[in-house]
């Protein structure tokens, strides 16, 4: 078993990773909806304005060819008042209601022939703007903007209008051209009603498209929170495993190895003491040697097991983990900062990390400083563990013998947190733990 406490449930977090994942989809769905929807309101705004336009245009040929055609005289063509009048009396419902704002009927010679505006009736502005061809094939021409022209000093200040050409041949024979002015209030309303009769249904549509991928995205949502449970599971497994090995091990040294050469050591000194002055020399060397690496033997034993977290405490636990560098002459440094705060769980993390990491550094770094350093940044909480040592070149993988440092990024992969390792030949090594603040830890 190992030696530290066993983290509650967390199924209650995985509800919350879940729901997490799937309100993220939501909002990127919603995202995703108001970005389309922009250039379909656009769209369907312009389609709007084409069907208003050409609504318009059937509209003015009509006007043009069932109301003004049969009042076009050659009394007209030649300015008789009362012709005039009786076209005004034809086309006033029209300018009373609002639905046209101006009429003006041209000749094929720029000529205003009529208007609703008397004082334009025979201004010749020149060669006409419309395309003669495309009104004679009755195909009509409309704009929507805003009337700058010469012969629109009457319109310039009504803002946009929808200005309309149409060709017709009244009873006289000869080709004019009728044209009339609508505020382009025709066309917003026509936007306005097209937009919400297509809106709701473009709308609803892709609501109905993202709910329909909300089922699959929770099961995937759950699926990956499962294979992360199963890969925390097996990590688990193995750093359970490797506990268990070191256990095993340690007590292997303690009670065969070491008692062995306790006993042998006990034995010199008891024939060193009846030896003579020849010898007594080569005993007390042999034993002191002997006694050397029964010394070295209990640290590895001691190292071997891991620290009581709750008996020491953490800021105990890693001093003592220190302590045998600190012994071997090396400058090390501790420092916890005391806004730390861990479940044991995520203590027992740190402190495997932080051991795991000191070992690397007794074994391969010939370092003469090493600094230990957990504390909280950015919401985090980051254990960094660096020495002035050898190095290594950190572009390619672990160096051949540093097991350790695989077995560091298992236990910090186990523990929801990440690791990071930076180095550089002759340079020394940094090792840093980020714990997020809404990891989950497994039993370490």
């Amino acid at each position: 078993m190992s030696d530290w406490p066993v983290a509650p449930p967390a199924l209650a977090t995985d509800r919350s990773e879940v729901r997490t994942a799937v309100q993220r989809f939501l909002l990127t769905g919603l995202l995703v909806l108001l970005v389309a929807a922009v250039p379909a309101t656009w769209w369907i705004r312009a389609v709007a304005e084409e069907h208003a336009v050409e609504h318009v245009l059937r509209v003015t040929q009509r006007l043009a060819d069932y109301a003004v055609a049969p009042l076009i005289t050659d009394d007209l063509l030649a300015g008789d008042a009362a012709a005039t009048a009786q076209l005004d009396v034809r086309l006033q419902p029209w300018l009373d209601d609002g639905t046209i704002h101006r009429i003006k009927i041209w000749d094929e010679d720029g000529t205003i022939v009529y208007a609703d505006e008397h004082e334009l009736i025979g201004q010749n502005y020149g060669p006409p703007s419309w395309d003669d061809d495309l009104v004679a094939r009755g195909e009509g021409i409309a704009t929507v903007e805003h009337q700058e022209g010469a012969e629109n000093a009457h319109e310039s200040g009504a803002g946009r209008l929808v200005e309309v050409y149409v060709g017709f041949v009244p009873v006289a024979g000869e080709q004019l051209v009728f044209e009339a002015y609508y505020d382009d209030a025709i066309v917003q309303d026509e936007q306005r009603s097209v937009l919400m009769g297509m809106a709701p249904a473009l709308l609803l549509t892709l609501v109905l498209f993202q709910l329909a991928q909300l089922a699959p995205a929770v099961g995937l949502a759950r699926r990956i929170q499962d294979h992360r449970a199963a890969r925390a599971r097996l990590l688990q497994h193995a750093v359970d495993a490797a506990e268990l090995e070191r256990v095993r091990v340690a007590r292997d040294l303690h009670d065969d190895v070491i008692q062995d050469l306790a006993g042998l050591s006990y034995a010199l000194e008891a024939q060193e003491m009846h030896a003579g002055p020849e010898q007594r020399g080569v005993l007390g060397r042999t034993r002191s040697i002997l006694q050397g690496s029964l010394r070295t033997l209990r640290g590895i034993t001691t190292a071997l097991y891991s620290p009581d977290l709750l008996t020491l405490g953490l800021p105990k636990a890693m001093a003592n983990l220190a302590e045998p560098l600190a012994q071997r002459g090396v400058d090390t440094s501790v420092q916890i900062d005391p806004a730390v705060f861990l479940a044991p769980d995520q203590e027992g993390m740190f402190l495997k990390v932080a051991r795991e990491a000191l070992a690397n550094i007794s074994k391969h770094a010939h370092a003469s400083t090493v600094t230990v350093h957990l504390g909280v940044e950015h919401g985090a909480t980051v254990l960094t563990v660096s020495d002035d040592g050898t190095g290594f070149d950190d572009s390619g993988s672990s160096p051949e013998g540093h097991l350790g440092l695989r077995i560091m990024r298992d236990i910090a992969d186990a523990a929801g947190a990440e690791l990071s390792i930076r180095s550089r030949p002759g340079v020394g090594t940094t090792v840093v733990t980020t714990l997020p603040h809404d990891a989950v830890t497994v039993r370490l």
